[in-house]
């Protein structure tokens, strides 16, 4: 099976290409400020499957630059999914859990109701609809807190900061699942290859790690997993401003996808575990 993947260098990209052969498609290949650029070049290659794990995650940046997001998290993979559908090959697509507004405690389903808090949220969630609207065979899968051994992500933050102080404070009062980029990447491959199966699996789907935690409580964990000896006091949201509002509460639900294609909700801790081993950091 020959599949296609934009965001070459991203961390579920990455992943990708560890886990299977494909075409990963950097910015010199594919510009995503360019949609009719993507679009061509999944026409000109015509492969089997293409998975956009490529977005525009400066979730803060994205409250003074909503335009460039929205071409890059909306207007390209609705090119692509169109180019897809065109050609009858399923398209994959990355989302986010900033697409809903972060209240209460219960789990997000996919059919709940939308409602993105800030600039990022918003684009992915056009994102979202323009991939629908295509038509075709489609698979969105939306996620939260990524970490791997690459790019930037909370893990590799904490392992720097905890190796040059004894204290720090950690946003406490918001809670999801942190999810391994490998078990993302896994997901996309087995999907990709179920779709073309069975396109009647077409819909929108969670994958987060569990069990869901907090910010802070996460960071206790790398830092045992690490044997690093730094203290984590738990402060709120409201200690800590950012230019774009997170989402207090991240869960989702994952038994969609459990159910549809056949992947338990993978459990962060042993991903954790695995990116240390990568980084050799694990204590």
């Amino acid at each position: 099976m020959r599949i296609m993947v934009f965001g070459k260098t991203g961390q579920v990209a990455r992943e990708v290409q560890r886990q299977a052969q494909v075409n990963a498609l950097g910015r010199d290949e594919a510009d995503l400020a360019d949609p009719a650029d993507c679009a061509e070049a999944i026409r000109a290659e015509a492969p089997d499957v293409v998975i956009n794990a490529a977005a525009y995650t400066a979730v803060d940046r994205a409250e003074t630059e909503e335009d460039l997001a929205r071409v890059i998290n909306a207007e390209a993979p609705g090119a692509m999914a169109r180019a897809c559908a065109d050609l009858g090959i399923p398209f994959i697509h990355i989302s986010t859990d900033y697409v809903f507004d972060g209240a209460g405690e219960t789990p997000f389903a996919p059919d709940h109701p939308t409602g993105p808090l800030g600039a990022y949220g918003r684009t992915k969630l056009a994102g979202e609809e323009a991939v629908r609207a295509a038509g075709g065979v489609h698979a969105i899968f939306r996620t939260s807190w990524v970490v791997s051994a690459h790019g930037s992500n909370f893990v590799k933050t904490m392992l720097r900061l905890g190796a040059e102080r004894d204290r720090l404070t950690i946003v406490a009062d918001q809670v999801g699942g942190p999810t391994p980029a490998a078990d993302i990447a896994a997901l996309c491959l087995a999907a990709a290859a179920q779709l073309v199966e069975d396109p009647d699996k077409t819909g929108t789907y969670h994958i987060s790690g569990g069990p869901d935690v907090s910010w802070a409580d996460f960071a206790r964990e790398i830092f045992a997993q690490a044997g690093i000896s730094c203290e984590v006091a738990d402060i709120p949201s409201s200690d800590y401003p950012t230019p774009a509002t997170r989402p207090q509460n991240s869960r989702m639900d994952n038994r969609a996808t459990e159910a549809v294609f056949g992947l338990a909700r993978p459990d962060w801790r042993a991903g954790l575990s695995r990116i240390l081993e990568d980084l050799g950091q694990r204590a």
